[in-house]
């Protein structure tokens, strides 16, 4: 899943642009360095990858980390609890823009702050969770991009169906605090598959569900997409794999720790994609003060992979 260097730019231009509504000519003079509020609800080893991506796509902007551009790092480690407090610190430490890299972390940012400008990447319909008013016309301070990460669930289901065909049961393991498991049971339904939802929220539910897997006899696991697997991303694989259970995981980062398969974006994820000509028309009218919003298929863009 390598980060498509164009869209990576069209993100960068886009944080660029919010950055200059944040910070008016004059303002920008007086402050030579402008400093990134970047926070996450993941750790810093899972986000690592995303990072690493962003600090080149802001390299060929023609802003680097520690010449001429500075950046705030808060990571919650999966604890959606923590959020609102480093929100609050980064805009008490009156950062030029927020980024917010997961659903979570932006409304933790849209509720710091209804003046700092924020870019956020979300798997979930940013409408649905009360991020911005409407796709079309998002108003307030918040702009980014709605990846349609968690709409993939059903798709691994039939690509999972697909590598372990005989599975009578297939257990889905979510976290209640980020997704609705029922389109999922609706897709297992429609093709007359078995599944049963075990929800996970904590080191503890996770042992808990996996009992339930073997006690009964699941042919086959999949994880919902959420942060806080992403940080426990290595116990979750050493568990599918000391049962042998085969398991479909969301990022590639499962299948390098030594999971089976995953399935979600190419590129760097939808935190890349972003539409340029209105990328573009933000970045060249910085008075404006207007923020647009994009929304991403990101089905179009799905890659699988495999060990």
């Amino acid at each position: 899943m390598q980060f498509d260097r164009l869209k990576r730019r069209e993100f960068i231009s886009l944080l660029g642009g919010a950055a200059a509504v944040a910070w008016p000519r004059t303002a920008r003079a007086q402050q030579a360095m402008p400093v990134i509020g970047y926070f996450s609800n993941r750790s810093p080893d899972a986000e690592a990858y995303l990072l690493q991506s962003f600090r080149k796509g802001l390299q060929e902007t023609g802003y680097v980390i520690d010449q001429n551009a500075a950046i705030e790092l808060r990571f919650s480690e999966g604890r959606e609890d923590l959020l609102p407090r480093l929100a609050a610190d980064l805009v008490r430490r009156h950062v030029s823009v927020l980024v917010a890299n997961d659903p979570a972390s932006a409304l933790a940012a849209k509720g710091a702050t209804s003046n700092i400008p924020i870019v956020f990447a979300s798997g979930r319909d940013p409408v649905e969770i009360g991020l911005v008013a409407s796709l079309n016309r998002p108003g307030g301070n918040a702009t980014g991009v709605y990846g349609f990460i968690t709409e993939l669930g059903p798709k691994r289901l039939h690509l999972l169906r697909e590598f372990v065909p005989n599975a009578k049961l297939i257990a889905f393991i979510v976290n209640p605090s980020s997704l609705n498991a029922q389109e999922m049971l609706a897709a297992a339904q429609a093709i007359g598959q078995n599944i049963v939802i075990l929800n996970a929220a904590n080191e503890g539910e996770i042992d808990v569900a996996f009992a339930t897997v073997i006690e009964r006899k699941a042919g086959a696991i999949i994880y919902a997409a959420n942060t806080w697997f992403q940080v426990i991303s290595e116990r979750l694989v050493a568990l599918a794999a000391r049962h042998a259970i085969p398991a479909m995981y969301e990022w590639r980062e499962f299948v390098t720790a030594g999971g089976l398969i995953s399935y979600n974006t190419s590129g760097g994820g939808h935190s890349g994609c972003l539409r340029p000509r209105r990328v573009g028309r933000l970045c060249g009218d910085p008075d404006r003060g207007r923020f647009l919003q994009y929304r991403i298929d990101s089905r179009r863009r799905a890659r699988c992979r495999r060990d």
